[in-house]
């Protein structure tokens, strides 16, 4: 496997956990007592997570828009993390944390 190969499939990896630690984050956010307040973060984690799996996708078939798309997805994952870092919530700690990851994954892989 190429040093390429191996940086493609770390940026697939942390898109998919991305992925799914903002759905999870999302999902628990809901059940807080005071989901108003979390409507933010549930928004951000929503547009995170399908812009994670859309890029994903992307770079799985080498779609030629997949640079295009990993800058897209580490834009919608910084602003994920910045609203998940909000709170004190451990869903919110490990979703901002995976956030954070993908979206140095994806900048890399856009540059």
């Amino acid at each position: 496997m190429t040093t390429a190969e191996s940086k493609l499939d770390a940026c697939i990896q942390a898109c998919l956990d991305c992925l799914r630690d903002c759905e999870y984050c999302a999902n628990a956010c809901l059940s807080e007592d005071m989901v108003q307040m979390m409507a933010e973060c549930i928004k951000r984690c929503r547009d995170c997570a399908d812009t994670c799996a859309l890029c994903a996708r992307l770079m799985s078939r080498s779609s030629e828009l997949h640079k295009q798309m990993c800058g897209v997805c580490a834009e919608a994952c910084d602003r994920c993390a910045s609203e998940c870092e909000k709170h004190d919530h451990a869903h919110c700690q490990r979703c901002a944390e995976s956030c954070r990851r993908c979206a140095q994954l994806c900048r890399e892989m856009a540059a």
